[in-house]
């Protein structure tokens, strides 16, 4: 009984770690993130529109604003509000139409 109260406690305790390592993804800089990092910490991005935001960013310089990211061809607005906290462009995070200084 012992062995399965502790077998307990430590499965919370993994399902506890596992769901705070979900809710701190980003912010990620949409200008310096590879493939991985993009996929990893933006909502609703893939590999695939992953690899299309770098190359967006290699053909066309790095992103001005976060809201640039709509012309990635699979990217919409929807995924730029439902991200744009956790967006970073030239060390800045967007926060509902305004742009702070990030203090990392």
């Amino acid at each position: 009984m012992k062995i399965v109260n502790t077998l307990g406690k430590v499965l919370v305790a993994m399902a506890l770690f596992a769901a705070a390592g979900l809710s701190i993804a980003g912010p990620v800089n949409i200008n310096t993130a590879d493939v991985q990092a993009l996929a990893d910490n933006i909502n609703g991005i893939g590999p695939k529109k992953a690899q299309a935001i770098i190359e967006y960013r290699q053909e066309n310089g790095p992103f001005k604003s976060v809201e640039e990211l709509a012309n990635v061809k699979g990217i919409g607005l929807k995924i730029i509000e439902r991200n744009k906290a956790d967006l970073l462009v030239n060390e800045t995070v967007a926060h509902k139409g305004q742009k702070t200084s990030k203090s990392n």
